[in-house]
């Protein structure tokens, strides 16, 4: 069996259900992929990234994938940067839609895209964010492929080999891919888009069933011949839609 989790976004409340949600389901020893965006919006990115390093320490088959908010929070801590040209509002990782002041409270720190005296927040930062957090996401694989399925973040630029996409790609794209419907010669299972509830496009799977958005964390099991989700009253078949 293999095990998927979408985007997390700094709920670690969530992230727990899931992970009991997939003990009940007798999967705690079996390959996990944590899609991406693990910070940012929710409360407890902090623990959310602790949860899932110490797991890893402790010998877990645990593949966690980069996200395109995993990355604004590296550049920033890193960089000092705030702006990513893929978002075409124009608002920085400080605005509170982005969701960057929750990751930096969940450190102890208080800003916004307000806070007027950066070089100093920027300081504090780097002061409260461990280097080991900023390490650990740094080293985070953009894709993972097993069992005739290929994991990203955000999806694939169509008819490209997976060696040759671009990370903004990986982490960013739903242009000329939402809507493509081609066989891409394997599952894509992804996250980033977010919807009410997980969906099978036939092509793809979305893992993101919108738990930045205040809704349940989904994990989603494949069993070696069907995909299911996972809740409260048992396994859910993922049925590709018509």
């Amino acid at each position: 069996m293999l095990y998927a989790i979408g985007d997390i976004h700094g709920y670690s409340d969530q992230l727990d259900r899931a992970l009991d949600l997939i003990r009940a389901d007798g999967g705690a020893d079996a390959p996990h992929v944590f899609l991406g965006d693990l910070v940012d919006r929710g409360p407890d990115s902090r623990g959310v990234i602790e949860r899932l390093m110490s797991g890893q320490a402790a010998g877990r088959d645990w593949t966690v994938l980069f996200g395109n908010h995993d990355r604004m929070f590296l550049r920033f801590v890193t960089q000092g940067a705030e702006h990513d040209p893929a978002i075409k509002s124009g608002k920085g990782w400080l605005h509170p839609a982005l969701g960057g002041p929750a990751t930096l409270a969940s450190y102890g720190i208080t800003a916004d895209d307000e806070t007027s005296d950066r070089g100093r927040l920027l300081a504090e930062v780097r002061e409260g964010v461990p280097q080991s957090h900023m390490d650990w996401i740094t080293t985070l694989p953009r894709w993972h492929r097993t069992a005739g399925h290929l994991f990203v973040h955000a999806g694939i630029r169509p008819g490209l080999p997976i060696e040759d996409q671009a990370e903004d790609d990986l982490i960013w794209i739903r242009d000329s891919w939402l809507d493509d419907t081609r066989d891409h010669g394997e599952m894509v299972v992804h996250g980033h888009t977010a919807l009410d509830y997980p969906q099978h496009e036939g092509n793809r799977i979305n893992l993101d069933g919108g738990a930045g958005y205040g809704r349940p964390l989904v994990p989603a099991v494949f069993d070696g011949t069907d995909w299911h989700l996972l809740t409260d009253q048992g396994r859910e078949l993922l049925r590709p839609l018509a």
